[in-house]
């Protein structure tokens, strides 16, 4: 039986306006945006099947963090700061590798354990004696769920993404994501703020005009919820009149029947919103996530990566092809939104959002970032100097 949308009624009087325009180019406040919404939530770093063997890492640069994921000799998987306990140097320098059976510093040549203590430091004599644990790498917060490797750079109010994703949880058991495999990894940079990026995912409003494709292929069947306790839930099925456009047209026809899932999942397209900044795609094909981070006030990293099953056919290979070519046209059209959405944010003539009913993701997840940062409720520009200070004064008030 297909999972209903959860109760979410809509206030009848709900406030339609977004987040202060000031809010998108701020330095002041993208500092406390770092901290206390990128390091203080759990962000993905990546899969299980990233580091299938021991020695196996991947990397995460974040806000200025630096993220190691290593299996160990036990077959662990742990996370660290990438961060050499000597003269701070990155241990690892590569997005993704291997090691025999020990991380090795590449400035002066640190030798760490995969379980993170300090093995030796060269030329130890050069040193007082150095405790193993005392100097081994920090350790993370790690969190595997489903087979995604979650990590947390600050302890915050967040729960444990099992707790955070629970209502979930039995949906999207069905497609056995942590069985699968990689099947590609990308970033991109874009001219923005990291909050416009947000504000065009966390709503399905434009679908209609601004991504043909995704219209072809879902049409009217496309339902968005909003942020609740942190996250959001989007769905969608083949519209019975897709085929327009000729990838939409051949991805249908060759789309094998996903007897692997329930009947109600079997055309549907689904999307998990993770505050503040993930969401995680589900396909009768495979798997996906992606991300943002803010590099400045007005350029975002964004991030991310795709899943296959491990005994994939070759329908639906192609099919995963085509959904793939699908999801960039719909990328490029969004990245074009977000830039004329951000635009606005530096004109005087701009007066503020007025959010539709089918926008109230967006108010949901503003409404989140509202609550971790309290500064965001002034709708006047304050003097960037004293932003840290009205948010601290802001946050004992509420």
């Amino acid at each position: 039986m297909q999972m209903p949308p959860r109760d979410l009624t809509i206030p009848k009087d709900w406030d339609r306006r977004g987040l202060p325009a000031w809010s998108y180019n701020s330095p002041a406040l993208l500092e406390l945006e770092k901290e206390h919404v990128f390091r203080c939530h759990w962000q993905i770093a990546g899969h299980v099947a990233d580091v299938p063997n021991i020695g196996d890492y991947v990397t995460l640069d974040a806000v200025g963090e630096r993220a190691l994921i290593v299996r160990g000799k036990d077959g662990e998987i742990r996370a660290f700061h990438n961060i050499c306990r000597h003269r701070g140097s990155r241990v690892v320098a590569e997005n993704k590798g291997s090691c025999n059976n020990a991380l090795v510093c590449p400035f002066h040549g640190w030798v760490y354990n995969l379980d993170g203590t300090l093995r030796g430091a060269a030329r130890p004599r050069s040193f007082p004696d150095l405790d193993k644990n005392e100097f081994g790498l920090l350790p993370l917060e790690l969190e595997i769920w489903m087979g995604f490797i979650f990590i947390r750079f600050r302890k915050g109010m967040q729960p444990s993404v099992a707790t955070l994703l629970k209502p979930f949880e039995e949906e999207i058991a069905h497609y056995h994501v942590a069985d699968m495999v990689p099947a590609g990894f990308w970033t991109q940079k874009s001219p923005v703020n990291w909050k416009s990026v947000r504000d065009v995912d966390n709503e399905g409003y434009h679908v209609a005009m601004a991504h043909p494709a995704l219209q072809d292929l879902y049409g009217s069947t496309y339902y968005d919820e909003p942020f609740v306790n942190g996250v959001s839930r989007s769905f969608a099925t083949y519209n019975p009149h897709a085929g327009r456009r000729w990838s939409v047209r051949n991805y249908i026809k060759i789309a094998p029947e996903a007897t692997h899932l329930p009947e109600h999942l079997r055309k549907a397209w689904i999307y998990y919103g993770i505050f503040p900044n993930a969401v995680i795609a589900l396909t009768p094909e495979g798997a996906s996530y992606y991300q943002e981070f803010p590099l400045t006030t007005g350029e975002t990293l964004l991030r991310g990566a795709v899943f296959r099953f491990r005994d994939e056919s070759r329908r639906q290979a192609a099919a995963r092809y085509l959904a793939s070519r699908i999801d960039r046209e719909t990328n490029s059209e969004d990245i074009q939104l977000t830039k004329w959405s951000n635009e606005s944010m530096l004109s005087k003539s701009f007066s503020g959002f007025y959010l539709s009913d089918l926008e109230y993701g967006v108010r949901s997840h503003h409404d989140h970032l509202r609550k971790v940062l309290p500064v965001l409720s002034v709708d006047k520009a304050p003097v960037e100097a004293e932003i840290p200070l009205i948010n601290a004064q802001l946050s004992v008030s509420n």
